[in-house]
């Protein structure tokens, strides 16, 4: 008997520590993942924390700090300060699409799409995901590319694809 309720015990902890894990919203595994600290400076720096605490959902194409490492550190520093908390939102905005895509939906809208698909981000801007070299890219709007190198990092209120250079609108 006592075995069996410690077999239930563990088997309940399971389970509510895995609901807990999925309660947490994209803004909350981002700010546990220090990976995503310089995003999350962003984000609270951007007054967003709010927005993309809602409930969504949202498809969130998130930026390492590595990728922030790419950024010109004078025009990072610029960017965080509040008088440029509108341009700082609009990059931002340009990382977060409306609905919860995860890889198996981008899978099937590039075979759709013969290797290429066209989403509109939360600020009004195009973002095109492409299939390039067994691999799957982001292009922004002034032609970059950045990789999406993970995938399928679920929250509450949507997924976080890892990215690993920051995208920017026109």
């Amino acid at each position: 008997m006592k075995k069996l309720i410690l077999i239930l015990t563990i088997t309940m902890s399971a389970a509510l520590s895995q609901q807990a894990i999925a309660q947490k919203t994209i803004v909350d595994v981002a700010a546990g993942n220090d990976n995503f600290s310089t995003l999350v400076t962003a984000v609270k720096a951007a007054d967003l924390v709010s927005a993309l605490q809602g409930d969504g959902p949202f498809t969130v194409f998130a930026p390492t700090n590595d990728a922030f490492a790419k950024v010109d550190k004078a025009t990072l520093n610029t960017l965080l300060q509040p008088e440029n908390q509108k341009a700082l939102s609009n990059i931002l905005t340009y990382h977060v699409v409306s609905g919860k895509l995860t890889a198996k939906d981008v899978t099937a809208a590039l075979k759709k799409g013969n290797g290429k698909v066209e989403l509109t981000s939360l600020n009004g801007e195009t973002l095109t995901v492409m299939q390039k070299d067994g691999k799957i890219w982001l292009k922004d709007q002034k032609g970059n590319y950045s990789e999406i190198t993970a995938t399928d990092v679920m929250g509450s209120n949507g997924v976080i694809h890892v990215i690993d250079s920051v995208v920017m609108p026109k």
